[in-house]
C-alpha cells in the first residue's frame, strides 16, 4: 500500500510516497481501507515544522480517514468486516490503510458518504465545538464567520443557522461569499480596505454577538471592535500568518471575553462531548441543516498539490484525498 512520509520537517514539496506492507490489525484493532483522506490547513504547517504540535520525524501525517473496514483483530465484537466507518488521528491519516483502536472508529450513518465524513469530523467538529462549548450560541444572536469560503468558515456559517443564529459571512472574495451564502449565510461581506466601514453600517451600535475568527491579523484588529456587549471572540487560528495583539481595555469597556478555541485538545480532555457533538453533526447532516462542499478531491500522489491549494487561501470548502 502507497502512504505519505514526511521524512523530516520541511518545505511540502520534500514529502515523498512509500509503498509499505499492509498492517495487520492485533487484539482490539481494526484496518480500514480508505475511501477518503481529510487535507487541513494545519496538515500542511504540521510538516513543516510549523504546527503547535511536532511529532518525531519520520511520520505520517493527516488525522481524517473514512472507508471501510477490511480487517479486524481479536476481541472486536461490535464492528464487521465491510462496515462503513471514519476515524480521527493524532497523526498517520494519509495512508491507502490504516490499523486504529476499536474505540476510535465511528460508524458512519447511511447516506454519509467518505469525503464529507472527513469534513465532519475536523472542520465541522472544530466549528460546532466553538459554537456550542465555547461560545454557547443562541438563538437569535448574530455571528459574524471570517474566513467564511473555507472549510470550518462553511461549518460555521452552516451551523450557527442549525443553532437560530443570524450569520454575516466575511471572506475575501466574491466565489467565497457566493458560496457562504448558498449555504445560509444571511449576510455577506467583503474582507477588504472598506471591512471596518461596512462592518460598522452594518451592525450600527448594536454589535455582534459572537465573531469566530480563523484568519487574525488586520481582520482581528478591525472585528474586535465591533463586539457586542457579553461578546465573544473565537480565536480558531491565524491564517493570514499574523498573530495579532489585542488592547485589553477594549474587553474592559466592552464588556466581551476572548476565547481560544483549541479542538484537538477539547478531543482530548473531553472525549463524551466530543462524541455528543458529532452524533449531533451526523443526524443535522441527515436533516439537511448541515452538507459539506468538497472544493476537490486529489489522488494520494498528488498530496503536495492537495497541501498547497489549502495553504494558498483559495479554497472553497474542503479538499480530501483518495486512494
Amino acid at each position: 500500500m502507497k502512504q505519505v512520509i514526511c521524512k523530516e520537517f520541511a518545505p511540502i514539496d520534500s514529502l515523498t510516497i512509500a509503498d509499505v506492507d499492509s498492517p495487520e490489525p492485533k487484539k482490539n484493532q481494526v484496518r480500514i481501507k480508505a475511501e477518503a483522506m481529510g487535507v487541513n490547513f494545519p496538515d500542511g504547517l504540521l510538516v513543516q515544522g510549523l504546527y503547535q504540535m511536532k511529532p518525531p520525524t519520520p511520520f505520517v501525517p493527516g488525522i481524517e480517514v473514512a472507508g471501510t473496514i477490511d480487517a479486524v483483530g481479536e476481541g472486536v465484537d461490535e464492528l464487521n468486516i465491510g462496515d462503513s466507518v471514519a476515524v480521527l488521528m493524532p497523526i498517520g491519516g494519509y495512508s491507502e490503510e490504516v490499523v486504529v483502536h476499536k474505540a476510535m472508529v465511528q460508524p458512519l450513518p447511511n447516506g454519509v458518504s467518505p469525503a464529507h465524513a472527513t469534513a465532519l469530523m475536523c472542520a465541522y467538529g472544530t466549528s460546532h465545538h466553538a459554537l456550542k462549548q465555547r461560545a454557547n450560541l443562541q438563538a437569535g444572536e448574530t455571528l459574524l464567520v471570517l474566513g467564511a469560503g473555507g472549510s470550518t468558515g462553511i461549518a460555521a456559517v452552516e451551523i450557527g443557522k442549525a443553532m437560530g443564529a443570524h450569520v454575516i459571512a466575511v471572506a475575501s472574495s466574491d466565489d467565497k461569499l457566493e458560496l457562504a451564502k448558498q449555504h445560509g449565510a444571511d449576510e455577506l461581506v467583503k474582507n477588504d480596505d472598506h471591512l471596518a466601514d461596512n462592518l460598522k453600517a452594518l451592525v450600527k451600535n448594536k454589535g455582534i454577538d459572537v465573531i469566530f475568527d480563523p484568519i487574525g491579523g488586520d481582520a482581528f484588529d478591525t472585528c474586535i471592535r465591533r463586539m457586542a456587549w457579553n461578546g465573544r471572540y473565537l480565536v480558531i487560528g491565524f491564517a493570514s500568518g499574523r498573530i495579532p495583539e489585542l488592547s485589553v481595555n477594549l474587553a474592559l469597556v466592552k464588556g466581551f471575553s476572548l476565547m481560544g478555541v483549541f479542538w484537538g485538545t477539547f478531543v482530548q480532555k473531553q472525549p463524551q462531548d466530543y462524541m455528543t457533538n458529532q452524533q449531533e453533526l451526523f443526524q443535522w447532516y441527515k436533516e439537511g441543516k448541515v452538507s459539506p462542499h468538497i472544493h476537490a478531491s486529489y489522488p494520494l500522489e498528488q498530496v503536495k498539490d492537495a497541501l498547497n491549494a489549502v495553504l494558498s487561501g483559495k479554497v472553497l470548502g474542503k479538499v480530501v484525498l483518495t486512494p
